[in-house]
């Protein structure tokens, strides 16, 4: 069977940057076996499947998968779609914002997309709020994993922690944007961790103003030996700021910079708002540009 399939790159502006995606349209048919194996021969941190919601008043149902297994939930899969789908109505260019929910295994996700000629973009608010998934493995074993030294995991108050929507992170805070640069994935010392996590750096960036990251994600058991932006983890990161940043009631903006170890630099937003003391919405936002169109024989 002829489907049409779409790719964009996300968190991005300009094609060719970014994080890309594969979106399946019409994937009604496809078990999820078909699915992986479609994901694997894209071979993209993630490939999306669209398939009619099981609410009429929604957009779509979707399913994600790496090029190794299905996720729950994914931030880079729901922005890149949401633009797409807007842009599939026909809303390319105008000026008002198309707002609908679409389907994940977490729950209904909430989008409101803004498009222009060939892409736009999204924001969207996430159903439930990130867990705290225990403690971190030891900063020593995470140096010895990422070929760093003891002493260059950590700033301020962070430390390693473990947070997740869906999926788990470890996020590990380096002391700074070189020991972030240089970090590498060392097989045994990986193996060697307590937790089948993926692993997200992140440093302060010195440029920036605020509440301002620079990122990487390792995740080499999902088939994805580093991710250009990861809007998933940028979602559970909203966790790490509660946990170690002293944020009062009100709205908090974060702004995160994935993607430029690899060429491919990546800008994500990330907004929290807090309430007598408590985490009560997180929202994810960046851009998305259609690179490719064509059609899948399967």
């Amino acid at each position: 069977m002829a489907r049409r399939f779409v790719t964009l790159d996300v968190f991005t502006e300009a094609p060719f940057s970014g994080n890309p995606l594969a979106v399946v349209l019409e994937a009604e048919g496809l078990d999820g076996a078909a699915m992986q194996r479609i994901a694997r021969e894209f071979n993209l941190s993630e490939t999306v499947f669209v398939l009619p919601p099981d609410e009429p008043r929604r957009r779509a149902r979707l399913r994600i998968f790496t090029p190794a297994r299905e996720l729950p939930f994914a931030g880079h899969p729901t922005i890149g779609t949401a633009v797409l789908l807007a842009l599939q109505d026909g809303r390319a260019g105008l000026a008002d914002a198309s707002a609908f929910g679409l389907e994940e295994e977490i729950g209904v996700i909430s989008c409101v997309v803004e498009t222009r000629a060939n892409g736009g973009r999204a924001r969207f608010t996430l159903p439930v709020m990130p867990e705290y998934r225990g403690e971190a493995p030891a900063r020593e074993a995470l140096a010895a994993a990422l070929g760093l030294s003891a002493s260059d995991i950590g700033f301020g108050l962070h430390v390693p922690s473990r947070h997740g929507i869906g999926h788990g992170f470890t996020f590990v805070p380096v002391a700074t944007g070189a020991a972030l640069d240089a970090a590498t994935v060392d097989p045994a010392g990986l193996a060697a961790l307590e937790t089948v996590d993926s692993l997200y750096l992140y440093a302060v960036d010195p440029e920036g103003i605020g509440h301002r990251y620079l990122a990487r994600m390792f995740a080499p058991h999902l088939g994805v030996p580093e991710d250009p932006a990861t809007g998933s983890a940028a979602a559970a990161f909203a966790g790490v700021m509660m946990q170690f940043e002293p944020l009062g009631d009100g709205t908090h903006d974060v702004a995160i910079t994935q993607g430029v170890a690899m060429g491919r630099p990546s800008a994500i937003g990330v907004q929290l708002t807090i309430a007598s003391g408590a985490l009560r919405t997180v929202e994810i936002s960046g851009s998305a540009v259609v690179v490719t169109e064509g059609t899948l024989h399967a």
